[in-house]
């Protein structure tokens, strides 16, 4: 999902009280400049720390945990509301990622 790319790793029982961990990345080839690279991994926290209850309340509904690895793979500094759009379609494909598993076990 351009222009992040999205690693997960989903098991059942949930470790922590949460059960959800994130990391985020920027690549230096695109962004030699350190300051480009925390700024853009800034904005996709945000993004993701003000969108990510409803995931959350999911993963311990069915008792899930769920490790996520978001990098940013554009080449371009990215506008807040960009991220914050792409982010909203990265959690809701999660979503349905662990909806799709939970009623198949069930």
């Amino acid at each position: 999902m351009f222009p992040f790319r999205v690693v997960y790793q989903k098991t059942a029982g949930a470790v922590e009280p949460l059960g959800l961990q994130a990391a985020f990345s920027v690549s230096k080839r695109y962004f030699k400049k350190s300051v480009h690279r925390n700024r853009i991994k800034r904005l996709m926290r945000e993004a993701y720390r003000l969108q990510k209850n409803e995931l959350q309340s999911n993963l311990q509904q069915h008792n899930r945990q769920l490790i996520v690895f978001l990098m940013y793979t554009g080449n371009e500094l990215p506008e807040y509301e960009i991220v914050m759009e792409k982010m909203k379609a990265v959690i809701k494909r999660l979503l349905k990622i662990i909806n799709e598993e939970a009623a198949s076990t069930t």
